[in-house]
């Protein structure tokens, strides 16, 4: 089969094995797969990427091998293998989480030497993670269940109560999902920073209240202003900066840069008792001041994918439409065109959501 593949650090077009399905497993053809910050840094800080993995007791790629990335997919079903139900038929649309369920523990797609992912024309998937596509919805938008659920989880497992306004970091594909997931939930108002015009909007589009330009004016200032008054006008105070003091209701920041040097500016800025979520993907070292936390009784929660559960609920949030994913998608490419998506994405301003179709 042909596949975009890592090789030497590098993307290329390459012929390479189709997989095969093994006992409760399926072959499948990939439809549409959705291009991932997280490959980008795969790929740019590959020795990193193996480092934590093995560091964390994964099973790290091999990088003198080749690799097929791509874990955002929606596809249709090939060939059954060994002890398979066949509740799914032939040519069924479906979604899964990029793992395969093995007797030797669970495998990852799109991060392996063995198991291709999406940037690949086959992939091989466990019968028993399925998700049928609902009737109705397009391909393009079921392949984004994927990284829509990262979001859902990260809102989540932040514990929200109706007092927390939320402040969200970042407004690349990650926080977009976050902000997604607020407004579903109905936790407002959203505030959300970036310094990317293009990316503002989109923040805007997917649900945010509020957008702030960083270059112009700090995140906390409109934070503290829009929090303070989102739910008692009366009580507005003067327009920001606003006078130093504790916040009317709790922070709750959801950090989605993934950058050294972003969570420490993030506890520095913080109010006392704030809680932080950690859902950018940084692959580099970095450096925090343990003492900020300790002053002002932060929280620090790092947050990683979805449970089957809100894996499912998120494509029924997208079918239902409570879930926007048209404005996402900025672009789309084949199997040639992943080498260059890849290099197009390092701009906030060109894209923000690639698919290889």
């Amino acid at each position: 089969m042909r596949a975009a593949v890592m090789r030497d650090r590098k993307l290329i077009v390459a012929d390479v094995p189709t997989p095969e399905p093994g006992p409760g497993e399926v072959l499948v053809r990939t439809l549409a797969c959705g291009i991932c910050g997280s490959d980008l840094h795969a790929l740019k800080h590959a020795d990193k990427f193996v480092e934590t993995s093995r560091r964390a007791g994964g099973r790290p790629m091999d990088l003198t091998r080749d690799v097929v990335m791509g874990h955002e997919f929606c596809a249709e079903i090939v060939d059954h293998g060994p002890r398979t139900t066949r509740a799914l038929r032939r040519g069924a649309r479906v979604c899964s989480r990029p793992v395969l369920i093995r007797e030797t523990g669970p495998q990852t797609i799109g991060y392996s030497n063995d198991h291709p992912g999406g940037y690949g024309e086959f992939m091989r998937l466990s019968e028993a993670l399925l998700l049928p596509v609902p009737e109705g919805l397009s391909t393009e938008a079921a392949a984004l269940t994927e990284p829509m659920a990262v979001g859902l989880h990260a809102v989540q497992k932040a514990q929200l109560k109706p007092e927390d306004a939320p402040l969200v970091i970042g407004c690349g594909p990650v926080g977009l999902a976050v902000i997604a997931a607020l407004r579903l939930l109905d936790v407002r108002p959203i505030v959300a920073a970036d310094f990317s015009p293009r990316r503002r909007e989109l923040a805007v589009a997917l649900g945010a209240d509020v957008v702030v330009d960083p270059a112009n004016t700090t995140p906390w200032d409109s934070w503290r202003h829009v929090a303070a008054v989102w739910r008692d006008p009366s009580r507005a105070p003067a327009p920001p900066p606003w006078l130093p003091g504790p916040p009317l209701r709790p922070a709750v920041v959801f950090e989605c840069v993934g950058v050294p040097g972003v969570l420490d500016q993030i506890m520095a800025a913080a109010p006392r008792g704030s809680r932080i979520v950690v859902v950018g993907v940084c692959m580099e070292a970095d450096a925090i001041h343990p003492m900020l936390g300790i002053v002002k009784e932060l929280n620090l929660q790092f947050v990683l994918g979805y449970t089957q559960d809100e894996f499912a609920a998120t494509l029924g949030h997208i079918a239902e439409d409570r879930i926007p994913t048209a404005p996402l998608i900025t672009g789309r490419v084949g199997i040639d065109g992943v080498a260059k998506a890849f290099e197009e994405l390092a701009s906030p301003e060109r894209h923000a959501k690639v698919l290889v179709v």
